[in-house]
């Protein structure tokens, strides 16, 4: 009896969120290890299930780095990364194109249809508008080749929305196309934050593979539960934020000032760490405000 009445309580404690999020758009960023390990995918899109079937309306826009470096791997090819964005030459780009499209969305659509929720691939160059992106390097005197990775012009939310009014989950590819048709790679995170933006959505939520935003990177006793804009600002400035959280933070920071309330960082190996940051009083990740 005991055990029925703390499954009860979890229910309760859950029906205002389900009642405030009703209809809400919400936007999840799906990569890292969790799409390695098979019990935390299979976990996180049961969850993603649960919120469409409580009335939720979430977006994927997934990752794939780990599947695209394998092949990457077999081509005789080496991955290199800068400032957390993948360079891409022209056989790269081939790559993550063929596996995103032909493999890692496919496999998403599959296992969320397999939980009962309706599913279908949106490719990222059908929605998506980019043309090459050529970031400053760390010290601000130059501008870095990065080859053919996308800095995002516009996002078409039109066939994004018809997904969702046919009742099925959009599950998006990064990346994009110029007018002539160059496929370009884009930074999942940085995906995930324009489609949130575009969708003028409640939420966003970046799965990851640490707890969260860390005061010291090195120090997993330093994590923080909440932060504000400016926080956030002052902790990349001071370089306690590096490598692959950059695009996550400066993402989250971009689509909180575009209008976004909240923006969440949290760990994607964690069991149902997403409803357990969305359907509960204490949430379990980093939660990003705009602060004064």
């Amino acid at each position: 009896m005991e055990r029925s009445m703390a499954k009860a309580d979890v229910l309760i404690e859950a029906l205002p969120y389900i009642q405030r999020f009703r209809n809400s758009i919400v936007v999840i960023k799906f990569g890292g290890s969790a799409m390695e390990e098979p019990r935390a995918y299979d976990g996180i899109l049961t969850d993603v299930a649960f919120m469409e079937c409580v009335g939720m309306r979430p977006v994927i826009v997934h990752g794939g780095g780990s599947a695209v470096s394998r092949e990457m791997a077999k081509a005789g090819l080496k991955a290199q990364f800068i400032g957390g964005l993948r360079v891409t030459g022209q056989d790269t780009i081939d790559i993550v194109e063929r596996v995103l499209s032909s493999e890692v969305s496919p496999g998403i659509v599959r296992t969320l249809q397999s939980k009962g929720s309706e599913a279908k691939a949106v490719p990222g160059p059908d929605v998506i508008s980019a043309h090459q992106h050529h970031p400053w390097s760390e010290d601000g005197t130059e501008r870095l080749d990065l080859g053919l990775v996308g800095e995002i012009e516009h996002v078409e939310t039109g066939p994004i929305l018809d997904v969702m009014a046919q009742g099925a989950i959009p599950v998006l590819s990064p990346l994009g196309s110029d007018k002539e048709g160059q496929r370009y790679n884009i930074n999942a995170d940085i995906a995930a934050a324009e489609v949130a933006i575009a969708l003028k959505a409640r939420k966003l939520v970046f799965l990851s593979d640490v707890h969260g935003v860390r005061g010291n990177t090195n120090d997993s006793d330093s994590f923080l539960s909440t932060l504000s804009v400016r926080e956030v600002e002052g902790l990349i400035r001071e370089r306690a934020i590096v490598g692959g959280m950059l695009p996550k933070v400066n993402s989250a920071v971009r689509a909180i000032r575009s209008g976004l309330k909240k923006v969440h960082i949290i760990d994607g190996r964690m069991p149902h760490s997403l409803l357990l940051e969305i359907f509960t009083n204490q949430g379990i990740g980093t939660e990003i405000v705009l602060g004064d």
